[in-house]
């Protein structure tokens, strides 16, 4: 090998350490920027958007969560409620959203799994929304008049058979739900019957007390009072186990259909591409939210329950909201839900 053949390898050799060098020194800094930031954050304000007007469960759990991130992020949170169109504005401002942990969503069943399969829109739902955490969900509560001949499901699929087109059921909105569930709770049981569309809560939950609606599906802190009265009836929750503040009511499994098990879940989801050390912080402190028994002590009270500790991960909310995509997105189309 010539002088000039090993002039040119030592060059090579003191190249490819400096490349190295410098490559080692750059994600470092990255790494080092991180934990900065992480450090860092937050330094003002965090606002969770409420995809829906104030006064619902999903805003109630929000503002109630909120209190406790405040106290454990050492800085304000705000929430703000954005409606209309089923959240699709909410989830469209909050996935343009600067990805920096300064704005979240208290995202739902509907805004981040029904609306998928129901809407155009060139937000995807899970690519655009880093998840945070899963805060818990209420059960619905298949509630009928008192006066429908029936006091559980067996009874109430019998009388509807017996008296096809006789019975009438409520709904609130296209794609929640509640019409989601009903009109699976038709196709399933092969039976005769009205599906009425209200505009409110209110109005249906008057047209069943007076018995000229026979059933429908809503929140328990609604139906709950009412059932006490002796006005309604419970005939199923439809959540995988049974209500704390009404273990007495069987769940939908119970009553032998599994597969129509919904719940009204809430979880915050941040802008796509949130850093992960961000997300981190946002998570630990929600974490430490959910273990406030002044917390827990007022979302159960609306039939609302928090989520369990191995389920309120980043990883585990993601993998939940696949599995609820997966689940409901070929019930959507084969029930033909559209936008109206």
């Amino acid at each position: 090998m010539t002088a000039l053949d090993l002039r040119g390898l030592a060059f090579s050799f003191r190249t490819a350490i400096r490349g190295a060098t410098q490559l080692a020194l750059a994600l470092a800094a990255a790494l080092f920027a991180g934990h900065a930031n992480a450090q860092a954050f937050p330094k003002s304000p965090i606002t969770i958007v409420v995809p829906f007007s104030p006064g619902g469960l999903p805003d109630i759990v929000a503002r109630t969560v909120a209190t406790e991130l405040s106290t454990e992020l050492g800085q304000a949170v705000v929430v703000e409620n954005v409606s209309g169109a089923s959240g699709t504005i909410a989830t469209s401002r909050v996935a343009k959203a600067k990805p920096d942990g300064y704005t979240l969503i208290a995202g739902v069943w509907n805004t981040h799994v029904a609306n998928g399969a129901i809407f155009k829109s060139d937000i995807d739902l899970v690519q655009d929304f880093t998840p945070v955490g899963l805060i818990g969900g209420a059960p619905l509560v298949l509630v009928a008049s008192a006066k429908v001949p029936a006091d559980n499901m067996k009874e109430l699929i019998n009388w509807m058979k017996a008296n096809p087109g006789k019975a009438s059921a409520g709904t609130v909105g296209f794609g929640s739900p509640s019409n989601l569930l009903i009109d699976s709770l038709k196709r399933r049981t092969q039976t005769d019957f009205t599906m009425v569309n209200y505009r409110g809560s209110g109005a249906q939950i008057q047209d069943l007390i007076a018995g000229t609606l026979s059933f429908t599906v809503s929140n328990a802190a609604t139906s709950l009072p009412h059932i006490k009265a002796g006005t309604m009836k419970a005939i199923a929750v439809t959540g995988d186990k049974r209500l704390a503040i009404a273990p007495e009511f069987p769940t939908i499994s119970e009553a032998g259909f599994p597969d129509l098990e919904i719940s009204q879940w809430v979880a915050l989801f941040a802008p796509g591409k949130t850093p992960q050390p961000v997300v981190k912080v946002l998570n630990a402190a929600l974490v430490k939210a959910l273990q406030s028994p002044e917390l827990a002590a007022r979302v159960e009270g609306y039939g609302f329950q928090l989520a369990p500790a191995n389920r309120q991960s980043p990883q585990a909310l993601a993998e939940f909201q696949k599995q609820e995509i997966a689940k409901w997105w070929p019930v959507i189309k084969e029930a033909g839900i559209k936008p109206q």
